[in-house]
Parts: C-alpha cells; structure tokens; sequence
C-alpha cells in the first residue's frame, strides 16, 4: 500500500508539468531589435550555437530593429508565454519607458532570464579640449553651453550618459545629436564638437594612435586595451558603473521551469573559453548573472534613466 501510495505521488508530480518535462522540443527564437552586426546581434549570434547544444534544439537569431528596441520587446512581450521566444534585452529597453509611451510594461511584462554581456563606454575628447576630467568640469561651469557632445541620436544610451554627466557634475555640455555614431567621430576627430559619450569599441583605435584622448570608462573595471585610463567612478564622477549592458527576457507568464533551463543554458555556455575570447575581441565582456540579479539590474537601471531623463529635461522626437 504504501509503496502504491509513493508511486501515485509520483505520478502526479511528474504529471503536474508534462510539457516542461521534454522542454524544449522546437526551435528558440531569440529577437534582437537591432540590425545584423550591432554589438546586441553579436552577443545573440555568438550565444546561440552554445546554447543549442545545451538544449538540444535550435536556437534561431531573429532581427526585428526598430524604435530602440523597442518593436522587439513588444513583440516577445505578446508572445505565447512557452520558453520558445526571447528578447536579447539591452539597456535601451530600461531607458525607453521614460522617454516613450509604451504599449508594454518591460519590467512587468517580460520576465528576465539572465544577464549575459555588457560592452564598456569611453568618454573621449578632442586634443583641443580639457585634457581631464576635473578640466573638464571646470571648463564647462566656466564657460556653461560652450563645450559641445556628440550622441548616436536623442534618447540613446550616448545622449543619456552625456545628460547623467551633467546632472552628477554639474557640467552644462551641450548635446549634439547624430544617426548613429560614424559622423559623431568623424566630427569630433576634425575637432567640431569637443567630446563623445560612445561605446569604447567604437574609437579604441583613434585613442591608440593619439588622435583621440580617452577621459574616463564607462563601466566598473579598466579596458584591457588601455589600462591608463580611469572608470570615471575613479575619477569622482558616480553612476557610470554599469555600461552597455545586454541580457535575456521572455514573456512574463513563461514557467518557471523553462526561464530556469534558458538560464541554466545561457549561463553555461558564457562559462565556456571559446565564447568569453570570442566575445572579449568584439570588446564584450561577458557577465553572466542570475534571474534575480538581472532583475535588481533592471529594476535599477529602469528608475535612474527615469530620474535623469527628469532633471535633464530630455524628450522623444
């Protein structure tokens, strides 16, 4: 009887799940809201074969660009809550709520998976312009408007961090926005706007052959490829130490047991060698962290772009 009693137990826990029991058994979609060969693509496409192996499933890269990410996220949001569609997440989805109306709820409507990667940030300047960032700061109170930022366009990351540089400083540089970051650098390397607020893999080469001055990064450690320069939290500015960050979501409903297997994957396969030296020479750091970790990440993120976007007065066009 009471081996029958065990077995029935059994039974009915198996059973109270039967289709997570075999999950995945179809192809993974992984949405990317921007296009092929944006820093957010090439963590996708990276991950993706890794994680098929782990799942024994395919593991689909799927381009949807469009409204910062913002088309992507809605899109995975409305999606049948069943661990087969992802949103590879980036910090342009916790800065997009404060600046658009959204006909989603990115911290209640997609559920986080896993932190994966981030990529640092430099705030580069001129050879004309202050050689520091104390300088800098100086100059700009001086002389308020005068010193001018390029940004990838209004309400990216770029713009913001230049905003959030103002509002910790007390700096007044005015932004220059740009449609993407191409001519930003071609401006600021002919000396047209004085500094640039940009990812570090973008104008790494001009600062090694002196044609650029690196001021500070953006992100919580050192470039390996220049050591010398300071996080601009060593320099005494807060609030720069996350930077460009990228991670997993699906929709909010999806099981429990599923998001616990994509994280399981994701997290094993940016363990493995290949991928951290694959990521590391597109300057992607990889930075894996759990659902609740990830969480805490956006819910943080969501409410300090929120504040800033506030106090500097920024607004969608």
């Amino acid at each position: 009887m009471r081996r029958a009693m065990g077995a029935l137990a059994a039974a009915l826990l198996l059973g109270a799940h039967p289709a997570w029991a075999q999950y995945p058994d179809k192809p993974v979609r992984i949405l990317v809201g921007f296009p092929p060969g944006t820093t957010g693509d090439v963590v996708a496409r990276l991950l993706a074969p890794r994680m098929s192996e782990g799942l024994a499933q395919q593991v689909i890269v799927e381009n949807r660009p469009g409204a910062g990410s913002s088309i992507a996220a809605e899109a995975v949001a409305r999606a049948s809550a069943d661990g087969y569609t992802a949103l590879l997440s980036t910090i342009a989805n916790a800065i997009n709520p404060s600046l658009y109306k959204l006909s989603f709820d990115f911290e209640k409507d997609l559920a986080p998976v896993a932190l994966l990667a981030e990529t640092p940030g430099l705030v580069v300047a001129h050879p004309s312009a202050p050689a520091n960032v104390r300088d800098l700061v100086a100059a700009a109170k001086a002389r308020p408007g005068t010193l001018a930022y390029g940004s990838s366009g209004n309400g990216t990351v770029t713009h913001l961090w230049g905003e959030l540089f103002n509002v910790v400083t007390g700096a007044k540089l005015t932004h220059v926005p740009y449609k993407g970051s191409s001519q930003a650098v071609t401006d600021l390397l002919a000396g047209r706007i004085a500094l640039l607020f940009t990812p570090a893999s973008t104008v790494v080469p001009q600062v090694k052959a002196d044609k650029l001055r690196a001021l500070g990064v953006i992100g919580r450690r050192r470039l390996p490829a220049l050591p010398e320069v300071a996080t601009l939290a060593e320099t005494g500015v807060p609030g720069f130490e996350a930077s460009l960050w990228f991670g997993l979501n699906v929709p909010a409903a999806t099981p429990a047991g599923a998001v616990q297997r994509l994280n399981k994957e994701a997290l094993r396969s940016l363990a493995a060698p290949e991928l951290i030296a694959q990521l590391a020479a597109q300057s992607i750091d990889a930075v894996p962290g759990s659902s609740e970790e990830f969480a805490a990440l956006i819910r943080q993120e969501t409410q300090k772009w929120a504040r800033v976007a506030q106090a500097a007065g920024v607004k969608s066009e």
